[in-house]
């Protein structure tokens, strides 16, 4: 195993235990006016919430990916199926199908991927079923003991198994409902301290709507609206200790776009995403485990979507800074050319990712091609794509 990525895969499965641990350790002494103090501090502090399988927020296509990490209300296409499925029931085409690689960690490792298959099919006018496959390699892991022996050499993997159907419920509005088959196996089996650990497996379902609609005026316009629940399913546990199991990141996605076609050969996109996840805040704790701000997040499933939206240690104004935002456009030329280019942004105490992303798509009869690249630019410049350019092919028939 090379150093760098036993340190990865060391570091998952410490922040899965810490995840539990967290729930009642510790966190504020018992002098009084030293806890007052540090009870500030930890009010205004970094407070990530944590979840497991961060594989299901990533972008997994290059189209959203060069916008900003946008797709709620994006034109319909093959990749609808982790953005918004609903949108599936407006496509022009009757089938398509997209595959996109991504390197990950390339500063690290150089066998790390991410690989994305995903398409539809127009079962008639008012409805489609969609279908995708997300697959993340760790590449290959020499595991040894803590004297150096050799337990062998093994592929820790991610993968995710979505099928979607949508419908059209009026001439301008349609609902989707997503089911999805989750398997993270990270440690194959191997001892982390006195826990025997296993694969985790999880099911959960996403569901969505969206809204279309012709603007009448000189010329072309169109606008359209998203919201798209995701990740609703049960928490995931890595050992058979149900005290350490993990949330999976539930998310909330609301966005918009507006279309204008200046002539019959330009085309201008213009769209807004707005995320929040749907999972408790950490509180703030004495050395007792007894919440002091916030509220408990050791919860069920529904009771944490609910929670999510009233349970931040510092009131609103850190619940307002839970929600991420991005931006991005789209330009076409003859439906040939296409130039992207989008933001996103990210509190700097809720993880701090910031970057410009840019793209560009060729499109001829059946094939498109789609390429992005990202350039972080938070203070810290750490991003698992920096400097990584992403390509999507796609097939229309």
């Amino acid at each position: 195993m090379t150093i760098k990525k036993g340190f990865i895969l060391t570091t998952v499965l410490s922040v899965v235990t810490l995840i539990a641990f967290a729930q009642t350790s510790p966190g504020i002494i018992d002098d009084e006016d030293y806890q007052a103090q540090l009870l500030r501090q930890q009010r205004k502090g970094a407070r990530i919430i944590p979840t497991a399988v961060p594989l299901l927020m990533i972008a997994p296509d290059s189209r959203a990916g060069s916008m900003g990490d946008i797709g709620a209300a994006t034109t319909p296409d093959a990749n609808s199926n982790h953005w918004n499925a609903a949108k599936l029931a407006f496509a022009d085409k009757k089938m398509q199908a997209s595959f996109t690689y991504s390197p990950w960690l390339r500063d690290i490792a150089g066998d790390i991927d991410l690989a994305y298959l995903s398409g539809y099919y127009k079962l008639n006018n008012r409805s489609a079923v969609g279908f995708s496959l997300t697959y993340f390699s760790l590449g290959n892991i020499q595991f040894t003991d803590n004297q150096g022996t050799s337990l062998g050499t093994y592929s820790p993997n991610e993968f995710a198994v979505d099928v979607s159907y949508s419908m059209k419920l009026s001439e301008y509005l349609s609902a989707s409902v997503t089911g999805r088959y989750i398997r993270s196996d990270l440690t194959q089996g191997q001892n982390v301290g006195t826990s025997t650990t296993h694969a985790a497996n999880a099911v959960a379902a996403d569901l969505g709507l969206y809204y279309q609609r012709d603007i009448a005026a000189d010329k072309p316009q169109q606008v359209a609206f998203g919201v798209q629940i995701s990740n609703l399913g049960n928490k995931i546990s890595y050992s058979d200790d149900d005290m350490i199991s993990s949330f999976l990141p539930a998310n909330l996605r609301i966005g918009g776009r507006y279309t204008y076609d200046m002539d019959q050969f330009n085309k201008f996109s213009f769209m807004v995403d707005l995320n929040k996840l749907l999972v408790p805040t950490p509180p703030i704790r004495n050395e007792d485990g007894e919440v002091l701000l916030g509220k408990e997040n050791n919860v069920g499933i529904l009771q944490g979507v609910f929670q999510s939206f009233y349970d931040a240690p510092d009131g609103f104004s850190e619940e307002f800074k839970e929600i991420n935002w991005s931006v991005g456009a789209e330009y076409w030329y003859n439906n040939l050319l296409a130039v992207r280019a989008g933001y996103f942004y990210e509190n700097k105490l809720k993880g701090d990712r910031q970057y410009l992303t840019m793209g560009v798509g060729l499109k001829y009869n059946s094939l498109g091609i789609d390429l992005s690249y990202l350039v972080p630019t938070a203070s810290h410049n750490n991003n698992p794509l920096k400097n990584t350019l992403r390509v999507s092919l796609s097939f229309s028939f």
